[in-house]
């Protein structure tokens, strides 16, 4: 990492000639990312066949379905991975800032007002702009409110995790006070669901999704430096307000249009970033970034093709995913316990 130091964001610009030992870290971290994207191809290949007796006459509904979960997967281990670096902790994700909290309540304030035959009966697409503008809207207000008042990432977290818990106290009430049989409407909407996914919701979310992705690639080598601490950082020349604004920014977008496409996952970032952590053997963002993403998009379709193929869709991904993902977050909490993660 040091041979780039100074050109992650100070005033250097020079290059200077990557290490031997850098360059083996690239051939490596690239060997290992090849070789989990070819199980992504094959992953996707059984998912479009498997139990198709005429493959092509199911293409066009399993299409939208397998996007989904790649997309999905693509924006939670990006948001994740960058987020746990801003925020120096690997225990960490963006669920802490009330997003999941914040998609429950809108789905709910949704049916209350609208009835569940009205909220079926909206279009998808209004209730994908919706969610999504009012979820990027809440977090650039969060952001707002903090730094304004030139205050550290930590008070971000803190702030999201108080509204967090204040948004499901009040989507906890209002719960208890709807119809019965809206209550039933609302319990397959709080679940992430890739069965009915919207092509043209999917493509603009695939659209959100690449833009943003160049634009967090061009942070990777400030966050390696971030990735040291933030006063070492700064001292490097690092602009660390701004960069920690511009991920923030980053990840409220990535995480609004993922949940409200399908639905949040909570704890599917922290399993994928940590496998990440482990298959890359190095923590220079430009390698566990991308291997993040390809650890997510295998989860996620193998995990839907043998759900598919096993249990016969009787029960949901996201479940089992968060499921596994609060595994991993007491194995962390248990081994490290009193260290930063």
């Amino acid at each position: 990492m040091a041979d780039h130091l100074l050109t992650a964001g100070g005033p250097a610009k020079a290059k200077s000639a990557p290490s031997p030992r850098r360059r083996a870290q690239n051939r490596n971290g690239a060997l290992r990312i090849g070789i989990i994207l070819a199980c992504v191809l094959a992953a996707c290949a059984v998912f479009l066949i498997v139990d198709a007796r005429n493959p092509w006459r199911v293409l066009p509904y399993r299409a939208p379905k397998l996007g989904a979960l790649l997309v999905v997967g693509w924006a939670t281990a990006l948001s994740t991975v960058i987020f746990q670096t801003i925020t120096g902790n690997r225990i960490l994700t963006p669920a802490i800032m009330g997003f999941d909290a914040l998609y429950s309540l809108l789905q709910t304030l949704l049916i209350l007002f609208l009835g569940g035959i009205g909220y079926a009966s909206l279009p998808s697409t209004v209730r994908f702009t919706i969610t999504t503008a009012i979820m990027v809207g809440f977090s650039l207000l969060l952001f707002g409110a903090v730094f304004r008042g030139r205050r550290s990432v930590t008070t971000v977290v803190l702030a999201g995790i108080i509204v967090g818990t204040l948004l499901r106290a009040v989507t906890t009430f209002v719960q208890r006070i709807m119809d019965p049989s809206d209550y039933l409407i609302l319990q397959s909407r709080l679940f992430a669901s890739f069965n009915t996914v919207d092509s043209r919701l999917l493509v603009f979310t695939a659209v959100v999704v690449a833009a943003t992705t160049v634009w967090a690639w061009r942070q990777l080598r400030a966050l390696d430096v971030m990735a040291l601490g933030r006063d070492t950082a700064v001292g490097l020349g690092v602009d660390a307000r701004g960069l920690t604004c511009r991920v923030l920014v980053i990840v409220a977008v990535l995480i609004s249009v993922s949940t409200a496409l399908v639905g949040p996952i909570t704890f599917f970032g922290l399993l994928v970033a940590h496998l990440a952590y482990k298959a890359a053997g190095t923590d220079r963002h430009v390698i566990t970034v991308p291997m993040a993403i390809a650890l997510a998009m295998l989860v996620l379709v193998a995990g839907q093709t043998i759900l598919h193929k096993v249990l016969g869709d009787e029960t949901v991904l996201s479940v089992v995913i968060d499921f596994l993902g609060g595994v991993v977050l007491i194995a962390l909490l248990i081994r490290r316990p009193g260290r930063p993660s």
